[in-house]
Formats: structure tokens, sequence, C-alpha cells
């Protein structure tokens, strides 16, 4: 079972009993105390529940359940069958860069192979943590609460001084005109990784063709590829500027490119 599946979980059985202790956690879901630990703190950085001595208790605000379980249940099948086509562009023993995505670290949960592997993203680094054939280089400075992701000038540095195989980056937003993110430092942070890497892969569920943000980290001319899960509108096909941009299509059922 996955972390986020097991936290799902643990949020319903708060719903229902208001508090869990460690000890319940360890035999509910037969796990060790350590995993246990880490499955409370991942729930209290998100506010999601409040920690009590011996476990985790609901908080009293109901709302901030939902909206993460919400949040959880974003590791859709979609976006797993998207991050495991990402794989294929992966070789053994090259140097890559992951990005701060929920759709990125569904490829990173399907990735078992030996590599070297660049993150800003609290998540990646955790997931990857676990898979000993991984090596993860994770950059630091300050943390953004929000996306979950480390980010300060020297960080910034860093990344101009290391020359990547590929890049795979989330959107948090597409349109005719490039890929659009929710703040300036991830924005930044996108167009600096594209321009240090032989290949920009983004990856993106067809969600984000619908939607608007504000900060534009990439061009078109600057993503080599876009892995979706559907056809895009017409407007996009039909554009000049997504030209030169391979598009791979994970349908259900089979990939399709």
């Amino acid at each position: 079972m996955y972390q986020e599946e097991r936290l799902v979980s643990i949020l319903d059985y708060l719903k229902a009993h208001q508090s869990m202790s460690v000890n319940e956690i360890c035999a509910h879901f037969q796990i060790s105390r350590d995993t246990a630990r880490r499955d409370i703190v991942r729930l209290t950085e998100q506010g999601a529940a409040i920690r009590t001595h011996g476990g985790i208790a609901l908080p009293d605000l109901q709302n901030t359940v939902l909206a993460y379980r919400e949040r959880l249940q974003t590791f859709s099948g979609e976006k797993m069958r998207i991050g495991s086509m990402a794989l294929s562009l992966i070789h053994e023993k090259g140097h890559y860069f992951f990005d701060t995505s929920t759709t990125v670290s569904c490829m990173a949960r399907q990735l078992d192979i030996e590599v070297a592997v660049y993150t800003h993203s609290l998540d990646i680094a955790e997931i990857l943590s676990n898979q000993t054939r991984s090596t993860v280089f994770l950059f630091g400075g300050a943390l953004n609460k929000a996306n979950r992701y480390l980010f300060d000038i020297e960080s910034a540095g860093q990344l101009e001084r290391i020359h990547f195989d590929c890049a795979f980056l989330g959107a948090a937003a597409i349109t005719e005109d490039g890929f659009y993110y929710e703040d300036k430092d991830d924005a930044f942070i996108k167009g600096t990784v594209a321009s240090r890497s032989d290949k920009t892969v983004v990856l993106a569920d067809s969600k984000k063709f619908t939607k608007r943000s504000r900060f534009k980290g990439l061009d078109w001319e600057n993503a080599d590829t876009l892995i979706t899960n559907e056809r895009p509108p017409a407007p996009f096909i039909h554009s000049e500027s997504m030209r030169g941009t391979e598009l791979m299509i994970a349908e259900a059922g089979g990939n399709a490119v």
C-alpha cells in the first residue's frame, strides 16, 4: 500500500474515532513504528491532524481532513499511466531532475533503476528514500509549505552548475503560449532546469489544458516532450507554437504515442 492510500485510511479512522495511537496504526496496517511515525509527521505537517501523546487526533476543523483527502486522491490512474510512460525515457546511471508535481511523483513511485535524481521536492525525496537503487540529491532553501518544495538563491546557483540528461517537470496550467505555475519561484526553477537539460519532458494530465495560472516557466519551444492522458484540444494541436514538441499520450488500456 502506498503511503498516500494509508493516510486516507488513517483519516477515515479519525473521522469515526477522533484519535488513533501509534500502536493502533502499526497493528491496523502491519507496519513498523518508524513508518507509523512518518505517517503521523506527514499528516500533522499538512494540518490534516494534530499530534497527541502516543498518537494522532482529529483537528477541530474537519474541513481540513476533507481537503487533504481530496489532495491525496490526485494520485489517480491517469497520473500513474503518465508516470509509467515517462519511465521509458529513463536510462540506467543517468542524471535526472524530478520536479515537485503529483504526476512526477507518480513516476518516482514506479522507478526501479540505478539513476541519480536531483530534486527540490520533499515528496520526491521521501518517495525515493525508500528505493535503494536511486541516489537522491535534495536541494536546500526555504520551505514553500503550500507546494512542499525548497528554494533559495543558493540552490538556484547550484542548479546552474549541473547538467541533466533529462528534466521531468509538471505544470499548473498549459496554454497556447506555454506552461504556467502557481508562484514565481517555482516558474523560475522550471526555466532554469530546462536550460540545463539535454531534454525537457512535461508531465501533465489533460485537465491542465483548461486551467489558468499566473507565472510562465516555459515556452513550448523549451519543452521537448509532453506526456498527457488525452489528446490536447484542437487549438493546441493546430497551434504553430506547439510544433516541435513531441506528444506522448498514455491512454487507459494501452499506450499511444
